[in-house]
């Protein structure tokens, strides 16, 4: 929504406000020249006491307006801000293995190893567009409602050790806390998108020398586990945002991180659905926690 609209309302606002003052006084003027014999005293604080109750009423309406607009405003920046993410990640990987393929194409004597050099370097940009477009269709199927989950008794501790290694290995190295042997019913699909959401998102962040560690522990029927890294953390003014659609920190045009704003959100929604529940703390000395708790259903 345009700055020409909000101004508009708040000028709308102000004129309704000064109407219902103006008429207030002509009412009350009115209602003495019908009942000149009644108490004007009495008159007035009947008029007033009904004006109040429409004036709190009016006022409310208004606020509620200003808050629906302000949303509006919010959303379509950051769906703006998505759009031109999207563009950038959509465009960077299918230059790049464009290149590749040409490179490749008209300089057949390339040596052996550099040839699979650069097919690796496609195949890694190629899965780097699969996951994007697979937290899309994620977000689109959460929006829709239309997530089945497939709950199986696993050991979760072997499944997310197995994720985190195939994930440290063309990332960075990951420090592992995992209790073993923790087995419980879990949907393997939610578990390994939220994991490696987490870790993209803390490798994202971490700056130039990463230290990123995930943990789980079980005590009783409470399963816990979570990533931690050691970059700048959340902004305290963003944590209550942070797991909403769309939602990046800092200028789309000028952020030097990739994504497109729906890791968290398809991370919040994925662990709702699946019966858990995620909180944001700050790690210690420095860095971002997200905490995964689960209780065990009986």
């Amino acid at each position: 929504m345009k700055k020409q609209t909000a101004v508009f309302f708040y000028i709308l606002g102000v004129y309704v406000v000064l109407q219902f003052i103006w008429w207030g006084y002509h009412l009350i003027e009115l209602s003495s020249e019908i009942h000149p014999n009644n108490s004007p005293n009495k008159r007035v604080v009947m008029v007033i006491g009904e004006g109040l109750v429409f004036f709190v009423i009016l006022m409310f309406g208004l606020w509620k307006i200003r808050a629906s607009i302000q949303k509006e405003m919010k959303m379509s920046k950051r769906q703006n801000n998505f759009l031109l993410s999207v563009t950038h990640e959509l465009k960077t990987p299918l230059t790049s293995n464009k290149l590749y393929l040409q490179t490749l194409l008209k300089r057949k004597n390339l040596e052996r190893g550099q040839q699979e050099e650069m097919l690796s370097q496609a195949i890694t940009e190629n899965k780097r567009l699969e996951d994007m477009i697979e937290n899309i269709l994620t977000a689109t199927r959460i929006e829709n409602h239309r997530l089945q989950l497939n709950f199986e008794e696993l050991n979760l501790s072997r499944e997310m050790t197995q994720i985190v290694d195939k994930w440290s290995k063309s990332r960075v190295p990951v420090l592992l806390s995992i209790e073993e042997n923790i087995i419980t019913k879990v949907d393997l699909f939610v578990i390994e998108t939220v994991l490696h959401n987490l870790l993209e998102n803390a490798l994202k962040y971490s700056g130039d020398n990463p230290k990123i560690e995930v943990y789980m522990t079980k005590t009783n029927k409470t399963i816990t586990w979570g990533v931690k890294d050691n970059g700048k953390g959340i902004d305290p003014n963003m944590k209550s945002d942070i797991f909403k659609k769309f939602v990046r920190i800092g200028n789309e045009e000028t952020r030097a991180q990739k994504g497109t704003g729906l890791g968290l959100y398809i991370v919040k929604n994925l662990l709702v659905f699946h019966g858990d529940t995620i909180h944001y703390l700050p790690n210690k000395p420095q860095g971002a926690h997200f905490k995964i708790t689960r209780n065990e259903r009986k």
